[in-house]
């Protein structure tokens, strides 16, 4: 069991050492004084050429962020640009979702027509595009509008998704290609190029720990929903992810099953948006930060990057990450994380942390979990067998009767028969069993006992560790952090809080009477 517990430990600390010494991404401003980028989009066979989507207006660069243009104005009051994407066969084809209708380039941004428009502003507003080999697809604020004719002519979807606002929409770019569709009501798929739609998980605005399909179809706006984003595997048409605002969900079976990521290192598990990587890693990009997910855990990626609200990011084929934020545009390569070795810097950051072995032993000790206590009931129960069993046994006999003659005949009471008295019988047996010398019954129960004494041991181990080297991690991550990047800093400083309360709580008040202990400067 020791073994066990000492490899468990090991492993955190490897993973630990992993996020000390991986270097921090360094974020390049490719703004140029452009702010308030809401979205963007990186040409996949040129990274040069970046379009990036800005409050009434469209801009591009051909030099790599180096320098802006607009391409596209839009004079409407409704200005956001909500979704920008390509024709994935022809990469000159741009398209732009925004407020006022989608919007369609056929020369790489040089000229844009605007190519659907809505009844009414809800259906105006184009939040999402997809452009598929067999249909091109417009989600708006009231519905899913479906393109067989390269935009000519459009036909609203009013069978299952109706007039649900729809966020966005992805599809597994090969033979036997799923489209994914997010929308405010739920996640859907088609497996025929949008003819047919079914729902794989049900969202409940407003309500917790529900996602079954039950309840009658139902037109919820947009704010309403905790459903963000849907994102379908590369050439993997069973795998797919979706984000909402209880963290990430994942699935192998396109969408029959869902399984929900860990939400460890997640500052918040409101998750906006997802990105694949070509080694299919999965990104996550939350209001404050972007995050990869490895061995189980979360990892923010974003330390050195001030831009204040982060509303959109994407990856270009050598998965560098682009950022469309309130700051700006940004850009972090992958391959400056290099890794690096410092001897003692994991000693810097535990020499004020009592040691991991002493807070298992306090959590054990709390618990009353220790092996010691199975030793003791398997001792007790060996010495049984020589205590012998006492029986005692009391008997009252009241069957005797006395008569006194006492030979006058002027004294009251003689000559009457009485009643004398009670008779008293006891006695005292010992017997041995000396076959539980051998074997005692009592041995299977310890048995049994010490099974579920193990696992509940096993189990609050695997707490201890996860929180300690969380704590750990957290504060490496503080350390990193810019000073003026306050809100940041005061949503880690929480999160270290809350791992000590959980420390404390498995240890009884001992791992934060250790901690003033061991740094009493920094605890006054």
């Amino acid at each position: 069991m020791r073994k066990i517990v000492i490899g468990f430990a090991v492993v955190w600390l490897g993973a630990l050492a992993g996020v000390i010494w991986a270097q921090d991404l360094n974020w390049d401003d490719l703004s140029s004084g452009n702010h308030n980028a809401q979205v963007i989009l990186v040409n996949p066979n040129d990274s040069k050429i970046i379009f990036a989507g800005m409050p009434g207006s469209i801009l591009k660069s051909e030099d790599g962020g180096n320098s802006w243009r607009t391409v596209l104005s839009i004079r409407s009051a409704a200005r956001n640009i909500n979704a920008l994407t390509m024709n994935p066969s022809n990469h000159n084809v741009v398209y732009a979702a925004a407020d006022n209708g989608l919007y369609r380039s056929n020369n790489s941004g040089g000229r844009w027509d605007r190519i659907f428009r809505g009844r009414n502003n809800l259906e105006n507003r184009c939040l999402a595009v997809l452009n598929t080999p067999l249909a091109l697809f417009a989600g708006t604020s009231a519905g899913l509008f479906i393109s067989r004719d390269n935009g000519r002519s459009w036909d609203k979807e009013n069978k299952i998704i109706g007039n649900t606002a729809v966020l966005n929409l992805d599809y597994c770019h090969n033979q036997n290609s799923v489209i994914y569709l997010a929308a405010a009501s739920g996640i859907f798929k088609s497996s025929d190029y949008g003819k047919n739609w079914e729902r794989i998980f049900l969202s409940h605005p407003g309500e917790d720990n529900q996602n079954e399909f039950d309840g009658e179809e139902a037109d919820i706006p947009e704010e309403s929903s905790d459903i963000r984003f849907v994102k379908a595997g590369i050439n993997n048409a069973n795998l797919v992810y979706f984000s909402c605002a209880k963290g990430v969900y994942r699935s192998l079976d396109q969408g029959r099953s869902w399984d929900k990521l860990s939400e460890h290192g997640l500052l918040n598990r409101d998750v906006k948006m997802l990105c694949l990587s070509g080694s299919l890693q999965i990104f996550a990009l939350s209001q404050s930060g972007v995050f990869i997910y490895e061995d189980g855990r979360w990892r923010e990626v974003s330390f050195g990057l001030s831009a204040g609200k982060l509303n959109y990011f994407t990856l270009d084929t050598m998965d560098n990450i682009y950022v469309a934020a309130e700051g700006g545009i940004f850009k972090a390569k992958q391959d400056s994380q290099a890794v690096f070795i410092r001897q003692g810097l994991i000693q810097e950051y535990i020499k004020d942390e009592p040691k991991i072995k002493e807070v298992q032993e306090a959590a054990i000790k709390y618990a009353e979990v220790g092996p010691e206590k199975i030793s003791q009931w398997r001792k007790k129960a060996a010495k049984k067998a020589l205590l012998p069993q006492v029986s005692v046994g009391l008997d009252r006999n009241t069957t005797d009767l006395w008569h006194w003659e006492g030979g006058s005949t002027t004294k009251t009471d003689d000559d009457i028969l009485r009643r004398g008295r009670d008779n008293l019988d006891w006695d005292v047996s010992l017997s041995w069993d000396l076959s539980n010398l051998i074997w005692d019954d009592a041995q299977t129960s310890i048995d049994v006992r010490s099974k579920l004494m193990v696992e509940l041991r096993d189990d609050i181990l695997d707490q201890v560790n996860k929180l300690y080297f969380e704590r750990l991690r957290i504060k490496s991550e503080l350390n990193n952090l810019a000073i003026e990047d306050r809100n940041k800093r005061f949503d880690k400083q929480l999160k270290l809080e809350e791992l000590t309360a959980s420390l404390d709580a498995l240890t009884s008040g001992y791992y934060s009477q250790q901690l003033r202990k061991l740094s009493p400067k920094k605890q006054s």
